[in-house]
């Protein structure tokens, strides 16, 4: 395993390096963007595909899962709860009407109900993390995760250039706009490089109403951790694992506990700035394994259904979202 964890660890160092020199180029989608090139470049591929394959594999599953972990420490219950709540069942009822609904367009487009579950939980939680935590939960196989986070990651990266575009528009404040990015756009890192195209203060909003968002990672993927436990066509999961899983995996067990950690208060900001790091360097590594297993000439054959069911969930999201963000601060 150890040349295609160094191979991710070298992809992750390049990614941040470039999102500290242009910060709006999120660095987990960059992540993503080299492992599609690694797995499509000539001469790259191969060895993508052939001695790195099991190094990435590992790196795609379980790196996931100890990134989820970390990803604890960045919320803090109580700002989450400062929002109010009114706030917070305006958040979740976007989050539940986007995940019921990206679903049903998955399997309106004629999407395996799998892959939908998993665009469906990306889309409306916290994107390829959520997928991460979603296929663990359902015993679903690492391949089949793969389009999913490419749709998140091509979806968010456009969200990037496609909102900021609106807030002149639709006549919306920094407070509006950064309400609106953290109840729509998918990945953490994608909310932070939309917002902050409108200041400060958007930022600082989209960032707690996107973690609002996060939180119900545990809750979303607990549910359907039961649903698959107690369904009658729960089986042996694809990799040999037990016929019933747990209801609420460890690594979901210990993302409740670290964001209860963080709230405490007790972490110093060096540790929490340490622990950014980490969970970059973990969840990149992870992207990076998963982005070099796509190959575009199959995902172009296959995918065309996908690309448009994701457009379509996209826009309904946005649409959700800048709804809850115009009910929770109404323009003056």
């Amino acid at each position: 395993m150890i040349p295609g964890l160094l191979c991710a660890a070298a992809a992750v160092g390049l990614a941040l390096g470039v999102h500290t020199l242009f910060p709006s180029l999120p660095a987990m989608t960059l992540a993503v963007v080299f492992g599609l090139l690694a797995a499509n470049l000539p001469g790259v591929s191969a060895w993508t595909a052939g001695a790195g394959r099991p190094g990435l594999d590992f790196a795609g599953k379980h790196l996931m899962r100890s990134g989820i972990v970390v990803l604890g420490l960045k919320v803090s219950l109580v700002d989450v709860l400062g929002l109010g709540w009114p706030a917070l069942l305006l958040i979740t009822g976007v989050v539940l009407a986007a995940f019921a609904g990206t679903y049903g367009i998955g399997r309106l487009f004629g999407l395996p109900a799998q892959v939908s579950l998993l665009i469906a939980t990306g889309f409306s939680i916290c994107g390829a993390s959520a997928i991460g935590a979603m296929a663990a939960v359902r015993r679903i196989r690492q391949q089949d995760t793969v389009l999913p986070v490419a749709l998140v990651t091509l979806c968010g990266t456009l969200a990037i250039g496609v909102l900021p575009l609106l807030i002149r528009p639709l006549g919306l404040g920094p407070e509006q706009f950064g309400a609106w990015a953290g109840a729509s756009v998918h990945d953490v890192g994608q909310v932070v490089a939309t917002a902050q195209t409108a200041g400060t203060t958007a930022l600082a909003v989209a960032v707690v109403v996107k973690l609002t968002r996060v939180v119900l990672l545990a809750p979303m993927t607990a549910a359907a951790g039961i649903h698959h436990r107690y369904s009658p066509e729960a089986g042996p999961d694809a990799d040999g694992g037990a016929k019933r899983p747990p209801i609420v995996p460890l690594f979901v067990i210990g993302f409740l506990a670290l964001a209860a950690l963080r709230t405490t208060g007790w972490l110093s900001p060096a540790a929490l700035d340490a622990a950014a790091v980490l969970q970059d360097v973990l969840l990149g590594m992870a992207l990076f394994g998963l982005g070099s297993a796509v190959r575009v000439a199959q995902l172009l054959h296959t995918g065309a259904r996908a690309l448009l069911a994701a457009l379509a969930s996209w826009l309904l999201i946005a649409v959700l979202g800048l709804g809850a963000a115009l009910l929770m601060l109404p323009q003056g």
